[in-house]
């Protein structure tokens, strides 16, 4: 899957699009990216090994998969599109890829248990060591560090929260995901303190996000209205695992309660505390948990939290801390 130097990438896309009559659908969000500074800027990311499997969503006309195909062991391209994924199917089969495949369907009904079940179907399989101790039917890990699986996408906006919750919340988490997203998004989800979201904390409770670069519109054929921005979501091995930091920057440890943090309760309280945005903290969770607002009051305060506190000041730690105090 070379691409070819004579023609740019804009040029490249309108006639494999003219050939193949296909027609973007501003709908599904079809907006193929031209730049190849921008396609680097995502392999850079992906910090991709020989070993690599690599999942990648909505692989449009196969420019990225390409790159992918040449640096990871074995890529699995979701593609919704029939066109584009009949396409790119005769793509690699011209250009004899066999670490490439292609399922058309959609990636929020897909099975993760596929991404390792193909090792075995390619010609060449790559060396993949964490594969050890898994079978056909029972994938080897349990995500995090040595997850055994990468993802890349291009999220169109209206899956993009469904989809960061179907794998981080997976039994088989990916170690890292590479994702394109709107700028606001991107944004939204990389909050610090201040700005935190139910959205920001439900993803940083699982892993650690970060903004790679920023992709302005002019990138893109046909052109979106917003801004992009890449992003990296590093997927944490165990949830209790990791260092967290309170909103006045104390670790684990010195704050933060010791043990597992109970993940339905968590999100129970996090969600009580995000039901009313321009209340304070204290009179939201006073109503969700039918108690006072002086009782809430004296929880934070034992915690060192500000009692007239609104919940897009607290961190991950602060709301593990109140998930201890009110369990």
């Amino acid at each position: 899957m070379q691409i070819t130097s004579h023609m740019d990438l804009l040029e490249q896309t309108k006639e494999i699009c003219r050939v193949n009559k296909i027609y973007p659908s501003r709908s599904k969000g079809q907006n193929f990216l031209i730049a190849e500074d921008v396609y680097e800027r995502i392999i850079a990311a992906s910090d991709l090994k020989k070993n690599d499997l690599v999942l990648e969503v909505g692989p449009g006309l196969g420019f990225l998969t390409a790159k992918l195909a040449a640096k990871a062991g074995l890529v699995t391209a979701i593609e919704l599109d029939n066109k584009l994924a009949g396409y790119l199917r005769e793509k690699i089969s011209t250009d004899k890829v066999d670490n490439v495949k292609i399922f058309n369907e959609n990636v929020l009904d897909f099975d993760i248990k596929k991404i390792f079940l193909t090792v075995d179907n390619i010609k060449t399989p790559p060396i993949l060591p964490f594969v050890r101790g898994g079978t056909k039917n029972s994938p080897p890990c349990e995500g995090g560090a040595g997850g055994g699986y990468k993802i890349v996408a291009n999220l169109p906006y209206n899956i993009t929260s469904v989809f960061i919750r179907k794998f981080l919340t997976a039994v088989h988490k990916p170690e890292k995901m590479i994702l394109m997203l709107q700028k606001e998004v991107a944004e939204r989800i990389c909050a610090k303190p201040g700005e935190m979201s139910l959205l920001a904390l439900s993803v940083q409770f699982f892993s650690e996000p970060e903004i790679v670069s920023y992709v302005p519109k002019e990138n893109f054929w046909p052109m979106p209205k917003v801004d992009s921005a890449i992003i990296r979501i590093t997927c944490h091995s165990r949830e209790s695992g990791n260092p967290v930091k309170s909103a006045n920057g104390d670790v684990s440890g010195s704050r933060v309660k010791p043990g597992m943090t109970d993940e339905k309760e968590f999100f129970r309280l996090a969600k009580i505390g995000f039901s009313a945005k321009r209340k304070m903290l204290k009179n939201n969770l006073a109503g969700g948990l039918h108690t006072t607002p002086a009782e809430v009051e004296k929880t934070l305060i034992k915690i060192g939290l500000n009692p007239k506190a609104r919940a897009e000041e607290l961190a991950i730690g602060d709301w593990k801390n109140l998930t201890f105090e009110f369990k």
